[in-house]
């Protein structure tokens, strides 16, 4: 699919079309060009493309809204391509569901790369071309199952609409439970990118978060790690032993003093150089915390399992 994709390319300025064009031609790709939103929605409506290159500040019909009707006709992946790089666009772009988000001025061998990459994902070969063994094609974790084949997934007995992305992203987790990655990494081994944005995996968690978990504000699924990253925790995991000062206050007899506060096992993640609240136990000065018996690391005060970086 990757050598023989066609590709929509979505601008009004005629030198930037002129040379994305130029180059995902000489990449091997069909390439098809709208200047305006009318006409790229029309185009998308004769014939569905393999994935958009979109400019979101279009005659006509703003990038957002040709997004949304492109969206409505199929699961087209989309790179939105703009001169608009405040993050407030970048992640109303990520939420709306695009597989990627470049700003102007850009490389366009970089955005070769990640076009390359997305229709990679999006389609992948089948399994006689790929070079590591695949994965199995059903799998089933908790209420939720993966379809690998149909890039499918149902919680509950409930389809659940998801990007190409965000399958991507649930799939890689799945396929590592009880593993820590940075967002770094995730935008390596998900993404396929070297550097990128990071707010782009936040936006992803949180969106697949909404998707997958039970309650979204205190997930049980996908775990924020603080300081480091995220981890995918099995619904049936064996649970967390009590805390040590837990243990310890249980043995102790009445009206005995507590005593000093525990460490955690060596290598625990915690919040680093944090200040704990009134009422609550110090920090351990190793900078390790015990483990919390939810199977979750503990947010800084204030904050929720599934907001903020970690």
């Amino acid at each position: 699919m990757e050598n023989h994709a066609e590709v929509l390319v979505v601008d009004d300025d005629p030198m930037v079309a002129e040379v994305v064009t130029a180059y995902l031609t000489r990449a091997g790709l069909r390439v098809r060009r709208a200047a305006d939103g009318p006409s790229a929605v029309a185009s998308a409506e004769a014939h569905l493309p393999d994935l958009v290159v979109l400019d979101l500040m279009l005659p006509g019909l703003d990038g957002f809204e040709v997004y949304r009707r492109i969206r409505e006709l199929g699961p087209v992946p989309v790179i939105m391509l703009t001169a608009r790089g405040t993050e407030g666009d970048r992640v109303r772009g990520l939420e709306l569901g695009a597989d990627d988000y470049v700003t102007k001025p850009f490389s366009p061998r970089e955005l070769v790369l990640r076009a390359r990459s997305v229709l990679r994902r999006a389609y992948p070969a089948p399994p006689e071309e790929q070079e590591t063994p695949p994965v199995p094609e059903v799998r089933t974790i908790g209420d939720l199952t993966l379809d690998a084949a149909g890039r499918r997934a149902v919680k509950a007995g409930e389809t659940l609409t998801l990007t190409s992305r965000e399958f991507d992203l649930l799939g890689f987790f799945a396929d590592h439970p009880g593993q820590v990655f940075t967002r770094t990494e995730l935008l390596q081994h998900v993404w396929g990118w070297e550097f990128g944005d990071e707010s782009t995996v936040t936006v992803h968690v949180r969106r697949l978060r909404e998707k997958i978990e039970a309650d979204p504000h205190h997930p049980r699924l996908i775990a924020t790690v603080w300081g480091v990253g995220y981890r995918f925790d099995l619904p049936n995991a064996a649970a967390a032993p009590p805390h040590a000062a837990d243990v310890s206050a249980a043995a102790r007899p009445s009206g005995a003093a507590a005593p000093p506060h525990a460490a955690g096992p060596p290598g625990a993640v915690g919040p680093r150089d944090a200040v704990a609240p009134p009422g609550t136990a110090a920090p351990d000065p190793s900078g390790t915390a015990a483990p919390d018996p939810s199977g979750t690391a503990a947010p800084p005060a204030g904050r929720s399992g599934d907001e903020g970086d970690p």
